[in-house]
């Protein structure tokens, strides 16, 4: 029997995934968890086989808890399902072990294919998201712009930032607008989510 850790922030999602793999004669979920600390903790405490993990749960996604489920428990493997696949995000996922890499829109009766093959030590990544990840752009940022957009993944506000990398906050507004414009978005946020998920920073 497969001993599975569900974690999703939709419950609809998570609950709806976790049925429809406990119908399977060799899948039994174990535990589900609606954020990514959660998951860690229960792969901690309950040992699953696999930990079906979504990519985007807030607030620390799915591959923040991967690293660490990953650290804690390297026996525990990781499959990330997602949504919006990008290929700096695969490749981070494939440094940390995750184990699978599938799309959402993966029928029911293909995912429990993969979790068994995962189960008997096989890696699986979409065809689609790897081709795309083979063909990706490179980064028309500056370091010093790509350092500035992950001081802003981390949250701080400007002046916050301004410290941390020892620069004046109007000299970090004006990298951060360079992104920003580089990038086509109109927050920093934005801007950083978007390097982010190209794998740049």
């Amino acid at each position: 029997m497969i001993r599975l850790l569900v974690a999703d922030d939709e419950t609809l999602v998570r609950e709806a995934l976790a049925v429809l793999l406990g119908l399977e004669p060799d899948i039994t979920v174990i535990a589900q968890a609606d954020n990514g600390a959660d998951a860690v903790t229960l792969a901690e405490t309950r040992l699953p086989d696999i930990a079906v993990l979504d990519l985007e749960m807030p607030p620390q996604d799915g591959l923040w808890a991967a690293e660490r489920i990953r650290e804690a428990n390297p026996g525990v493997k990781v499959m990330l399902v997602t949504r919006h696949a990008r290929p700096g995000v695969l490749r981070r996922a494939l440094a940390a072990g995750v184990s699978g890499f599938v799309p959402k829109t993966t029928p029911a009766e293909r995912l429990a294919q993969i979790i068994r093959d995962i189960a008997q030590g096989r890696r699986y990544i979409d065809p689609e998201i790897a081709a795309t990840a083979l063909t990706e752009d490179r980064s028309p940022l500056t370091e010093r712009e790509l350092d500035l957009l992950r001081a802003t993944r981390g949250g701080g506000t400007v002046e916050e930032i301004a410290a941390q990398l020892h620069l004046a906050p109007g000299t970090v507004r004006n990298y951060l607008s360079t992104a920003m414009r580089k990038l086509d978005k109109r927050t920093r946020h934005a801007a950083a989510q978007y390097a982010w998920e190209q794998g740049w920073i």
